[in-house]
């Protein structure tokens, strides 16, 4: 009976999603390449969030209990897209990130400008693995 238990336990535990915070959502990053990134240290933070906003001061994350992941979409021609990081799973050792992109709806006008969509969150703190795998939606 407790093994049945804890195997339970277990398979909830590796299905249920960390809690998300977003960092910071943008139109218009400074990083115009898609990427997907981990951010595990001040450091690493502090480099990322220069390519992302420039000379804007980064938010206060606590990397002692917490790690940050980011997906760029890169250079969109026109506006109306966006990306979400929708959630978090685990497979395995592994955290696997699911995003999803959003464009704009057929027939929609939307202004002719470049935009370079972003969505960074921070998560409980990851040890392992970290891999990212776009929402067929």
């Amino acid at each position: 009976m407790m093994t049945i238990l804890m195997m339970l336990l277990a398979a909830v535990l590796q299905t249920a999603p960390g809690p998300l915070t977003t960092v910071s959502r943008d139109q218009m990053s400074g990083i115009d390449e898609p990427r997907q990134v981990v951010a595990r240290s001040a450091e690493e933070w502090a480099a990322l969030w220069r390519q992302h906003a420039g000379d804007q001061p980064p938010p206060t994350i606590d990397f002692g209990t917490r790690t940050v992941l980011a997906v760029f979409l890169g250079t969109r021609m026109s506006a109306g897209y966006a990306v979400e990081i929708v959630g978090t799973r685990v497979e395995g050792a592994d955290l696997v990130v699911q995003w999803r992109e959003h464009k704009p709806e057929r027939g929609m006008v939307s202004a002719q400008i470049i935009t370079s969509p972003s969505h960074i969150v921070s998560v409980p703190k990851v040890t392992g693995m970290v891999r990212f795998e776009q929402d067929g939606q």
